[in-house]
């Protein structure tokens, strides 16, 4: 489109920093009201989720109110699924929102197929004024008016004011036949009367000033003769309804903006226009491209942050709860995607993100997704934990492997394993030895470690453990010290091979936990079966 092409030019464009410090100054004047409207045609993206972070971050920082409005004006796009799934991404995330269809709200309904007799309202204001009109054109004569403009070479083919005099609609039709089709129940719908060579100006809040001329835009499309508005009519009319003072959006939003901005000066509330920011695109590894569920199934990493079933196929996307992310590091990854603070510091809590967070922190290009990174954040969130919710998150998928699900024993599992993975189901995994015997045994560290005398090492290791009264760690590693003072041992000829009839590994957590942990009798019987298997290898 026209209209594309112009705005592209803001994209590469310095920010404005007068207009920044302008947005700072309003804000101590107004009531802040955001609102995240995403449309229930399909799981939420994570560029969706960050767009909804980002709004949150903004409203809870000037004390503002978040609002979730369900956009399902496209009928014949929309799963009923969709909408539970965007709610609760929204609650797994932690960010939900103040008002929504779920808590209801001073300015309700948050449906927008619930609010459907409120639109026709405002498209037969526009109609009595002569700012849109009828048209009633098929799919058959618009798809010919696009052919002749073609034909004709036209550098713009759109339904506009050069070609809405051609066409079939309440300018060129008289009253009478104009009624005459309505009333015979003809299909129609209602345009928007886009004037001719007019600037329009606004202000985006991160890419400063943005000017489309009128006559590159076509006269869109606001109202259908099925009773249901177009996502721009009833964007427009609910953001003014609902008192939403900001409209924090995607990049990919741009280009509708210009339009947007011709429907508050059509009905009059320019006084009352919310400020615009289009947030940058989250792009692919490469960098070359917006992410998309391809990428993700390409590089084997979500982008969506619930799983995902498909209510047609049955096909399931994965989703990065079920991969094993936490949501304070899902969130905070998607905080930097976009956004900096100004400082060094990389790891947030969702109160520190709001009290950090400022639009002029935004950038204005897109974000490259490092899924090496999303892991990274995982990583240090999981590492300060707490071993008891970590213990209570392992203790159903323990029981489904018929593991020792006793809470006190995960607590240890997570002690032992969480400085060493990535995700908390890994635990149970990459620490099975601390759960049942092994059953086989690492072949390089037996060739490397278990030697002639190893199985005598591991025989005396045994009884002294045996005799011992306190059954700790510090207990264990002593009397293990004290035996190759004892017997003239280095650790080399000891340790790798007690671990490895205790673990079948050759590394690990501390091998002294993890003798604490697993407990004397099971330690005494993996010792004398790991002598027994190893002898017969």
């Amino acid at each position: 489109m026209a209209s594309q092409a112009l705005l592209s030019n803001f994209l590469s464009q310095p920010l404005q920093k007068s207009h920044k410090t302008k947005f700072k100054e309003d804000m101590a004047n107004s009531s802040v009201r955001v609102r995240f409207a995403p449309s229930p045609t399909g799981p939420l993206h994570i560029g969706g989720v960050r767009t909804a972070l980002y709004n949150y971050l903004f409203a809870k920082k000037e004390g503002g109110t978040f609002v979730l409005r369900i956009e399902d004006t496209d009928q014949t796009r929309y799963v009923a699924s969709a909408e539970d799934y965007i709610m609760r991404s929204l609650k797994w995330c932690g960010f939900e929102p103040d008002e929504s269809p779920e808590k209801g709200g001073d300015f309700g309904p948050y449906r927008q197929s619930e609010r459907k007799e409120i639109y026709k309202k405002y498209a037969d204001q526009l109609l009595d004024e002569g700012k849109a009109y009828i048209a009633f054109d098929s799919s058959d004569e618009l798809a010919e008016m696009r052919k002749k403009l073609e034909e004709a070479k036209s550098s713009n083919r759109q339904y506009n004011f050069e070609t809405r005099g051609e066409m079939r609609n309440s300018l060129t039709l008289s009253e009478e036949e104009t009624k005459r089709l309505m009333d015979e129940g003809a299909e129609y719908v209602v345009r928007l009367k886009m004037p001719e060579n007019e600037d329009i100006v606004f202000t985006d809040e991160i890419r400063g000033e943005v000017i489309v001329n009128s006559s590159n835009l076509d006269d869109k499309v606001l109202f259908k003769s099925d009773g249901m508005p177009t996502y721009h009519l009833a964007n427009i009319v609910d953001d003014h309804l609902m008192k939403i003072t900001h409209v924090i959006r995607g990049e990919e939003w741009l280009p509708s903006a210009p339009l947007h901005v011709m429907l508050y000066r059509a009905f009059g509330w320019e006084d009352t226009m919310p400020k615009f920011a289009h947030l940058p695109l989250i792009l692919k590894p490469t960098g070359n491209g917006k992410l998309s569920k391809r990428d993700g199934d390409k590089g084997g990493f979500p982008v969506f942050p619930l799983e995902w079933k498909d209510p047609e196929s049955g096909n399931i996307s994965m989703g990065y709860k079920e991969e094993g992310y936490l949501p304070e590091a899902f969130v905070n990854m998607l905080a930097l995607l976009g956004w900096n603070s100004g400082t060094e510091q990389e790891l947030f809590s969702l109160d520190e993100m709001v009290q950090a967070f400022s639009m002029d922190r935004v950038h204005k290009g897109g974000a490259k997704f490092d899924p090496d990174k999303a892991q990274w954040f995982n990583e240090n969130y999981l590492r300060e934990l707490d071993d008891n919710k970590i213990a209570e998150t392992l203790k159903p998928e323990a029981e489904k492997l018929d593991f020792n699900s006793d809470l006190n024993h995960l607590k240890g599992v997570s002690k032992l394993m969480k400085e060493r993975v990535t995700f908390i189901p890994q635990m149970l995994k990459d620490g099975a030895y601390l759960f049942e015997k092994p059953t086989e045994y690492n072949a390089k560290t037996v060739k490397k470690k278990w030697k002639d005398q190893s199985p005598e090492i591991v025989n005396d290791l045994a009884e002294k453990f045996r005799a011992l009264d306190s059954w700790t760690a510090e207990n264990l590693e002593n009397t293990f010290k004290s035996y190759l003072e004892e017997k003239g041992v280095g650790f080399g000829q000891a340790g790798p091979a007690l671990r490895l009839v205790l673990t079948g590994e050759g590394g690990g957590p501390s091998l002294f936990e993890i003798i604490e942990l697993i407990g004397r009798e099971e330690t005494l019987e993996r010792m004398e079966k790991g002598v027994s298997d190893l002898a017969k290898a």
